[in-house]
Order: C-alpha cells, then sequence, then structure tokens
C-alpha cells in the first residue's frame, strides 16, 4: 500500500470514528422520557380530589420534563389504595414510568402490620403532594346527634361510612374511639368517598370523615350546605378552618376533657399523616435521576399560574409540599415510641 492511500485509509477512519463518535453522544443526551408515557395509578374511584389533582398534573408536568413524554391516568381502587400501593411497589417497572397517587393514610396499614401489605413508605421516592389534608366528621342534620358529646350518649353507635382501614372515614372514628371513648360503627366496603356521600343520601349511613377540601370544593356538598342536609361534628385540623369557625377541632376537646398525653400522640401519629396530603410517589428502585426530574416537574407545575388560577377556580386548596418533605415525614411516622406503636396497632385491628 502506497504511503497515499495510507493516508486516505486513514483519513476514512478517523471520520468514521468521528460518526460513530457524534452518534455515540447523540444517543446519549436523548432524553430518557422523550416519546415515552407516564401512568399516574390513582388508589381511589373517578371524580375525587385525588383523582382531579392526578388529572390536573397530567396536565401540566410533561411542561417541564425533558423529552415532553405523555400522561395517562389510571384509577386503581379498592382496600383504601393498598392495591394500587402494592402495584406501584412490587409490580410495576422501577423505571420512573408508572408514578401512584395513594390515600394518604396508606402508611397506616403498613404501621399496623396488615398482612396484605406488600410495601414499605420509607423505601419508596416520594414526588410531591399540592396539599394537606385536615379531616371533618359530618352527618346528616335529621342525625340524634349534634356534638361529640352527644354522640357519647347515644343508645346504638353512629354508622359512618368508610372506604377502608386506611380511609380518613375509618381513622377519625377510630381516633375518637381510642382518646374519648365515643363509639362508631363503621360500615366498610364502599368504593371510595362519592359512594359513601351516596349512601349518606340514601340513609344508609348517617355520618363520614373526610378531608375538608372536597367538603368545600364539589357537589353534592354545595346543594348539601345549601339546603343545611349536613352538620359539622369535630375537625382534625389544629386550628379551626376558616369555613367552620363554629366547629371545635379535636384538639380543644382533647384540652376540655383533659385527655393525656400518650393518647394525644397516638391521635397525633394517625390525623397529623394528613400532613401526606394527596402524595405523589413512585416505588423504589427508581433512578435517583429520574425521580430529580419528577421531582423538579411537580415543583414548577405548582408554581405555574394557570394551574394555580385552575385550582382556585376549581376550590382545589393548595399547600403544596415537596417530595424531600414527604420523604422525611415518611420516616419519621413510621419510628415510634413502643408504647405508641403497641396501641395504633391495637386501634387500627
Amino acid at each position: 500500500m502506497t504511503g497515499t492511500s495510507k493516508r486516505l485509509l486513514s483519513c476514512a477512519l478517523l471520520v468514521a470514528s468521528l460518526f460513530l463518535a457524534v452518534n455515540r453522544a447523540g444517543a446519549q443526551s436523548e432524553p430518557f422520557y422523550k416519546g415515552k408515557t407516564i401512568r399516574i395509578v390513582v388508589g381511589l374511584t373517578p371524580g375525587g380530589f385525588y383523582d382531579r389533582w392526578a388529572r390536573m398534573l397530567a396536565r401540566f408536568m410533561p411542561l417541564y420534563i425533558p423529552g415532553n413524554p405523555n400522561f395517562i391516568v389510571q384509577n386503581m381502587a379498592g382496600a383504601s389504595s393498598m392495591i394500587a400501593m402494592n402495584h406501584v411497589y412490587g409490580i410495576a417497572k422501577a423505571d420512573g414510568l408508572t408514578l401512584g397517587m395513594p390515600n394518604y393514610g396508606v402508611y397506616l396499614d403498613q404501621l399496623a402490620g396488615r398482612q396484605e401489605v406488600r410495601y414499605d413508605i420509607t423505601k419508596m421516592f416520594y414526588i410531591g403532594s399540592p396539599e394537606k389534608s385536615d379531616i371533618v366528621l359530618y352527618a346528616r342534620a335529621d342525625a340524634p346527634f349534634k356534638t361529640i358529646q352527644d354522640m357519647r350518649k347515644l343508645p346504638e353507635p353512629a354508622k359512618c361510612g368508610a372506604s377502608g382501614t386506611a380511609s380518613a372515614d375509618y381513622l377519625i372514628a377510630k381516633v375518637l374511639d381510642d382518646t374519648l371513648g365515643i363509639k362508631i360503627n363503621s360500615v366498610l366496603g364502599y368504593a371510595g368517598g362519592n359512594e359513601i356521600d351516596i349512601a349518606v343520601e340514601k340513609g344508609e349511613v348517617m355520618c363520614r370523615g373526610m378531608t375538608i377540601a372536597p367538603h368545600f370544593g364539589r357537589e353534592p356538598f354545595d346543594s348539601w350546605h345549601k339546603k343545611n342536609f349536613d352538620r359539622h361534628i369535630v375537625q382534625s385540623a389544629e386550628k379551626r378552618d376558616p369555613r367552620m369557625g363554629d366547629v371545635p377541632t379535636l384538639y380543644e376537646i382533647f384540652d376540655k376533657e383533659n385527655t393525656n398525653d400518650e393518647s394525644r400522640r397516638v391521635a397525633d401519629v394517625i390525623l397529623r399523616g394528613g400532613d401526606f396530603g394527596r402524595p405523589m410517589l413512585v416505588g423504589p428502585g427508581v433512578p435517583l435521576d429520574r425521580v430529580k426530574i419528577l421531582r423538579e416537574a411537580y415543583v414548577k407545575s405548582m408554581n405555574n399560574p394557570e394551574l394555580i388560577a385552575e385550582a382556585k377556580k376549581g376550590r382545589m386548596d393548595m399547600e403544596p409540599v415537596t417530595g424531600e418533605q414527604l420523604q422525611a415525614l415518611a420516616n419519621r411516622v413510621m419510628k415510634q415510641p413502643p408504647a405508641v406503636l403497641k396501641r395504633v396497632k391495637k386501634l387500627l385491628e
């Protein structure tokens, strides 16, 4: 081979190497989420605020994710989101393409040691929550009680609807029983809150515990309030919600009845879990760079003026909590003194 031929061959090989290097660099810089579809698995039925927040975030988060992926929402109701949590934790691939939005109380099923639980909330990655969730216990206006004290005097426990052992309705009932001796007959098995509200209208049950935001943000409650169909009995917030300025908080009742410190702590472990709000999370093993992308997209979405305006129009309360804050909360609520943990487990049996 002549010198000229060798030089030509060397040039050709150099060009080929550069071409391959450019192609590799292009492939490496291609956003992971480009052309992908992200699925949000909601652990409750359609129409409620968990579902509404999931669908809103599904429209805004793609704007801030490199590659602009598609989003879809799938409702996977059942057992107060335990089915959805088990799916996100142990069945969905750990690739950052499946997000979960479960009932905020799913940590309690884990604390209680329920054998159906196949997840560990401390090993999941939290993306964020649009709000915190305090509880109101409401009852039909024609129910034979107006206050917590009245409920204590009933010949038979009031029948309240509940969707599962991690739902707000079940939890407030258990806390009232454990701390104040207020007996409530929790009727389990409803698929979601909408179904319980229908049962209240029909008279199948007379009361329900639920998060405050949707109680003042959708039907049937708008119509109920105009007709004075329901009455608010107690709220779990540390301070009275402005929309229920005449309704006592559980903590006020604790003060009035000199509830002991251990009982207060048990109640706090259960009810302050509402700080999880409407959590969005992914399962363990998802690459940290994708967790970071999702968290940043969530934060930017919650600061988007159009989302804020839409939430305000839809009367969807906003008190955003970051993924890092939720991660710290998950670790904190799972670490309890033995005496408190024992009572929480017994309470949730």
